[in-house]
């Protein structure tokens, strides 16, 4: 298991971690990728895929948003056990050990209590989320979401174990453990061989693959010297206080998220049969790319924040904050481009298959055109995030999150309903709500520091302008690729997406060290550097 060096040396420590990590996380996101391909080839888009995704999102609340690698069960663990131990290489305190039984006891308890609840009320949760939809849909939306309720205790958990492994510098195992609820459900969809006609065997491959991810991170925990010792003492503990003043308030901003989600879950159960499980897929095409830059540079990046504002280095803050985001940035243009000139080409030769078919295909892809233009706000909103939560600030991000609400009801009134926009409205409406979002707590953040926005952006600029470029150039060779170039369905596709991405690197990367764009310089150093050495 990889653990990165002491925090002392914190720049190559960075690089470091978030290389392995972004190695991790794409094979992580290949496995995913497969997954989705299986699914999508056995069950298509259809009243059946969508009861599964409307169902999920429920336990997803949990195992993904609150207790995913960069929830609030994870960052909340991080940002208060990051400054309560000194020496990573020893055993913790059996002060600390007891704050991690009290926060672990606590956690058990709340989602427990959720997951009862879910399972009883099974029939009237769907009723709301999905009362766009016929009663079939609704019936089998519930029975997925009972066999699925149990992953709601998991994710607080698997939540709270990814905050202590990060801590203590172990990014591998946090990021390896997603791999195995995706295996699970590959070998069980696949071994039911199209016979699970009601997508019983979906819902509880998910249910295993969950409890498989908590078996994994328990052996680590352990080894570490962590031991559930249950008790309540959530009164005289100024610690788990600090946790809880972190969390709940983080806690409710991931829920009113999970909000934006339902608002969009309601609207599309009055689309076209097979429209909230087109969003999800787009939405699982926009995480790979995306989710692989945020992932590996802000996991590592956060107890950096956290550490800092401890020593009330805000210069540091301010140095870090806009060599991350610049560098994501830097990423995210490529992957904008090459969405809007080969995403068509890239879901059909993904998905279009089986049951999935081409109408299928571009429901997906209409989908994901609209999302794409949320992945440079997103990045900054995920960014600033961790810089309120190194605050022990959650209550902002919340606020602005919660007050956005109203906001993505009226856009999606004003797409779908008056406009008819269908499925690219929903994620229209999501790509403006990001923005607002980011906007907001970017000015926002200047009551706790003043940050520097000025190169950052100035760099952002030298970006769009190299982008627009890239992208028409992009734009012209796919219309005379397609036509000119004649060859079999998927080769057509591949050779396609594989010839725009070398003329999108090839033309967007020297534009930005044309334009000294910092970020591009500093990568075209490193790979003369390696180059020489080498020689």
């Amino acid at each position: 298991m990889t653990k990165t060096t002491s925090g002392d040396d914190k720049g190559s420590g960075l690089l470091k971690a978030a290389w392995l990590i972004a190695v991790v996380t794409i094979f992580s996101k290949l496995i995913g990728f497969v997954r989705d391909v299986v699914i999508a080839n056995y069950y298509g888009a259809s009243t059946v895929s969508d009861a599964y995704f409307y169902a999920y999102q429920i336990p997803a609340l949990a195992i993904i948003l609150l207790g995913g690698v960069g929830g609030p069960f994870h960052s909340a663990t991080v940002a208060v056990f990051s400054k309560l131990i000194p020496n990573l290489n020893e055993k913790p305190s059996e002060e600390v050990n007891k704050l991690y039984s009290t926060f672990m006891t606590t956690t058990i308890i709340f989602f427990t209590i959720l997951a009862v609840l879910c399972y009883f009320f099974a029939p009237q949760i769907m009723g709301v989320i999905a009362s766009g939809g016929d009663a079939e849909l609704i019936s089998l939306a519930a029975e997925h979401l009972k066999i699925m309720a149990p992953v709601l205790i998991i994710g607080g958990i698997v939540g709270i174990y990814y905050g202590i492994l990060v801590t203590y510098r172990y990014f591998m195992l946090p990021n390896l453990s997603p791999i195995i609820m995706s295996l699970v459900i590959i070998a069980m969809v696949m071994g039911a061989n199209g016979k699970d006609n009601n997508g019983v065997v979906l819902a509880w491959a998910t249910t295993i693959g969950a409890v498989c991810q908590w078996v994994m991170q328990f052996p680590k925990i352990r080894q570490l010297g962590y031991r559930l010792k249950p008790n309540l003492d959530v009164f005289n503990n100024l610690e788990y206080r600090h946790i809880c003043e972190l969390l709940f308030p983080a806690v409710l901003s991931s829920t009113v998220g999970q909000i934006h989600i339902y608002v969009d879950m309601f609207f599309a159960s009055a689309l076209r049969e097979g429209a909230w499980t087109a969003i999800g897929y787009a939405n699982r095409v926009f995480q790979f790319p995306v989710g692989i830059l945020v992932t590996a540079f802000l996991v590592p990046l956060f107890p950096i924040f956290a550490r800092l504002v401890a020593d009330k280095d805000y210069d540091g803050i301010k140095n870090y904050f806009n060599k991350g985001v610049g560098v994501l940035f830097f990423g995210a243009i490529p992957i904008i481009i090459g969405i809007i000139v080969v995403g068509l080409d890239g879901v059909r030769v993904v998905f279009e298959r089986g049951a999935f078919d081409s109408h299928a295909t571009f429901m997906v892809a209409e989908a994901l055109w609209f999302l794409s233009v949320s992945i440079l706000p997103y990045v900054f909103r995920d960014s600033i995030t961790r810089v309120y939560y190194s605050f022990n600030d959650s209550v902002t991000p919340f606020v602005v999150a919660f007050s956005s609400i109203v906001l993505k009801v009226l856009l999606n009134i004003l797409f779908i309903n008056i406009m008819h926009m269908s499925i690219g409205g929903i994620t229209l409406s999501t790509s403006l709500v990001t923005l607002f979002n980011a906007v907001v707590l970017g000015v926002l953040i200047s009551k706790k520091m003043q940050m520097d926005y000025k190169s950052l952006f100035v760099n952002l600029f030298k970006m769009c302008v190299a982008g627009v470029v890239t992208l028409i150039l992009c734009a012209l060779s796919a219309i005379a690729y397609d036509k000119f170039v004649i060859l079999p369905k998927y080769v057509f596709e591949l050779v396609k997406i594989i010839l725009i991405g070398a003329l999108c690197l090839g033309v967007y990367i020297p534009l930005n060290i044309l334009m000294k764009m910092d970020y591009a310089q500093e990568l075209a150093g490193r790979v003369l550097g390696k180059i020489k050495r080498r020689s």
